[in-house]
Order: C-alpha cells, then structure tokens, then sequence
C-alpha cells in the first residue's frame, strides 16, 4: 500500500485535494479540520486506515502550511478519526480484519454484512463524541496557529531535507564524500540563515486574509500533473479495494489481505513501466514496518511463553465468579475494557493476534455458555479504538508520525497521548453505553446481591 500511494503522491493528487478542500470549507479553521476528519472516517471505512493516513497526511500538510496552522494537532484529528472509521468493516482496520478473517469466528456466522451493521450505529456515536471532545480541547484556535512564521517554518524544512539527504549516502567512495561535504556545508549555511532570522522576528505566524488570492495562486500552483499516471492508480487501488470486499464471501477468499496489496502494487509497478524503482523503494517506511515485525515477534514469544492461556484463564475465572445472569455484561466489559486500554500501549494488531484466541476459547467454553458474537464486537472496538489512546496503539498512528517527519514535522509520545488517551477513554464510555443498553440496570443488581 506504500508503494500505491507512493506512486499516486506523482500525479499530484494530494496537492488537488489541497485546493479543493480549502476552496470548500473557504478558507475558515474549523469546517476545515471537520471536512478533513469526515473524509477520512469514510475512507478508512473502505480502505485500510493506513493507507488512508498515507493518503491523507500529505494533504493535510499542505493545507496546514498554505494556512499556517500547526499541523500536528489536524494531523492528531485526522488519525483519530481515520482509526473510528476503520472499525466499521472487517476490512477497515488491520484488528477487524484479524478478527474477521479467524476460522472460528467465520465459523459463528459473522460475515462483512452484519460485521459492519453492528458496528455502524455505535461508531456514529463515537464520532459525534470524538468531534466534540477535541474542539472543547481546541477551543482556544490560536492552539491550532503556528508558533513561527513561515519563512522560519521553511528554513527548518530545508534544513531537515538536505541533513536527511546527507545521511542518507554511503561511505562507499571518494565521489560520494565530496558529495556529502559539500551537503553538510549547505546544511551549516541554512543553519546560521536560520538563527538569524530567528533573532530579527518574534512575531506570530496568522492565516492570511485574503482568501480569493490564496485559492488562485493555489489553483494555479497546485494541479493534476499526470493525469495518466493518475487513471493507472486509480485502476490498481479499485482492484485491491474490490478484491477486499471478495474476501467476505468465502468463494473467492483465496488469497490473503496481504497478498492482495501485493499484487496490487506488482500491478501498478508493471502499468507505470518504471525504468528505475531505487526513488520510489526510499519513499516506503521500512523502519514502521520493522517496527511492526518487532511487535509480532514479540507477542508470538509471549505466546510460546504461555501468556494467552493464561489470561484465557484469569479471564474465565474473574467471569465465573459472577451470577450467571450478568456473565455476558462483565464478560463484554471486561474484553471492551482489557483490549481498549492494552492496546493504547501495545500495538493493537499483535494484541488483537492474542486476544482473538481469547475470546474464540470463552465462546467455545460450555461452562460459560456465552454468545460469541457480542464478545467479537466488544473487541473490535476496545482494540480499534483504544489505538487512538497512544502514538504505538495503532498502526496508523506510527504511519502517520513516520509521514509527518519526512515533512519536517515531529510530534512526541507524550504530545499525541495528551490528547487521545483522554478521547480514548471517551471512545470505551460509548462504546459500554452502545453494548450494554441496560448497564446501569446490571450494575444496580450486582450491587444489591453483593450487599
């Protein structure tokens, strides 16, 4: 999916997307953060919501530097919202598609139709309860505005391309250490342009005011470059997304999610005929992907090591210590709950690789005698939504903060948890209200028989 949005990013779509986004929501902060988070909750309900982040990001940059807003909180919104879309369908987050794509789970009657009408009601919720909760945080709009102005903005950024550009050679030859040097001494040059103008201006950065001449000079600037580039990646992207949704019925459930990316990005590797792929080969995240490969190492040796068993096990026994008339509602709780919260800090696509065990083992359990389909929707959220929790939770998150950096932008752990734990937390709140109808009625029971 790298390489696909890799190859689109030439045709100049992203930057189309740009002006037309900001001729829309004319200009103004909020209709545009609200315009930006709305595409891409419906995208990602279609796409995987990695790809959409890719999709994305690089829009939303380029409108946040035309406006000179800060984009690390639009981008915050914009992944937020990109992870609540991915819960809707079996193919929208890498958690449902784990989940959807369990023999036993396929085997208990959940397919893509009633997968997605389950899910749908409630993620409506959590958007309405999402959109409101980061607006009071940013109530404040100059929080939104960037703190420099942008010619310091730009200078950082051309610092950043020719250090990266820099490192990026190999100590290999004599050619390539003059190269290098005459890079750093570039590096240096900006860097002292830098301090000064830094010294000369203390002002803060504000949008412009006049709006018809932005959206000409962007119209004029920013355009399709390749339209037939552009048709071919329109035809490899429908291909992996049709093939996604064959993958419900089980006919034509032949080749892996995976592969099917795969095959996508061969597809448009051998439509745009491609003399040399080195430059296309550097733009694909291979430390995400690392990363992500670190983390199924990881929780497949926490696996060997017997850590599903048991907390299959402390799971069942907590759940058997109840009256059976609420095991259901401290059973949803406690996979809603355990999954939303673990994976704010864990990863959640090997935690969902661990806890889908758990689950499919307490529906198969005859001494529990509980309904496996209301456990699988309490996964799919906590998993899907407690992502948004921390800048590791979810994939995207990892993308997207991979993205933002090759732009100069960076933002930390803590930034980014600030402001999706406490959302997150709102998320799991709508979610136990959407599962649990009659909550407060189970709750006011299991107080009185303990009393």
């Amino acid at each position: 999916m790298m390489l696909l949005v890799a190859i689109m990013a030439e045709t100049g779509l992203f930057d189309f997307l740009a002006v037309f986004t900001f001729e829309v929501t004319k200009g103004k902060i909020w209709p545009l953060i609200t315009l930006l988070s709305a595409i891409t909750a419906i995208i990602s309900t279609f796409l995987d919501n990695v790809t959409t982040v890719l999709l994305m990001t690089p829009v939303t940059i380029r409108l946040c530097e035309v406006m000179d807003l800060d984009p690390i909180p639009v981008l915050m919104s914009m992944v937020l919202f990109s992870n609540i879309g991915g819960t809707v369908t079996p193919v929208g987050d890498p958690p449902n598609v784990i989940i959807a794509s369990n023999k036993a789970v396929v085997q208990s009657g959940i397919n893509f139709t009633n997968f997605t009408l389950h899910m749908t009601f409630g993620i409506l919720l959590v958007c309405i309860q999402t959109y409101f909760q980061f607006r009071f945080i940013y109530r404040d709009t100059d929080k939104l505005r960037l703190n420099e102005p942008r010619d310091i903005q730009d200078l950082r950024h051309q610092i950043s391309i020719w250090r990266r550009a820099a490192d990026s050679l190999p100590h290999l030859s004599r050619d390539e250490l003059v190269v290098r040097e005459r890079l750093d001494r570039k590096v240096k040059k900006l860097t002292v342009k830098l301090e000064a103008l830094v010294k000369e201006t203390k002002i803060r950065a504000c949008p412009k005011d006049c709006f018809e001449t932005m959206l000409a000079d962007m119209k004029d600037k920013y355009k399709i470059r390749d339209k037939v580039l552009l048709i071919k990646c329109t035809v490899a992207i429908a291909f992996v997304v049709t093939v996604f949704f064959l993958h419900s019925i089980p006919e034509f459930n032949r080749v892996s999610l995976g592969w099917t990316a795969l095959l996508g990005a061969l597809l448009l590797l051998t439509l745009a005929d491609r003399e040399d792929l080195e430059p296309i080969l550097h733009r694909i995240e291979w430390s995400t992907l690392l990363f992500f490969a670190a983390l199924f190492v990881l929780m497949e040796a926490l696996s060997k090591l017997g850590l599903i068993e048991y907390i299959g096990g402390l799971t069942e026994s907590v759940i058997l210590k109840v009256d059976e008339s609420a095991r259901l509602a401290v059973a949803i709780l406690l996979m809603l709950w355990v999954s939303g919260v673990t994976s704010a800090f864990v990863d959640n696509i090997p935690l969902t690789t661990m806890m889908v065990r758990v689950v499919t083992s307490l529906g198969n359990n005859p001494t529990l005698n509980l309904p496996m389909a209301p456990l699988i929707w309490a996964l799919s959220f906590g998993a899907c939504l407690g992502g948004n929790g921390t800048l590791i939770g979810a994939s995207a998150n990892v993308v997207c903060a991979g993205v933002a950096e090759q732009h100069g932008y960076r933002f930390t752990f803590v930034q980014f948890f600030k402001i999706g734990f406490p959302i997150m937390i709102g998320h799991l709140i709508v979610a136990s209200g959407y599962l649990m109808p009659k909550l407060t009625d189970i709750l006011l029971m299991l107080y009185l028989e303990s009393n």
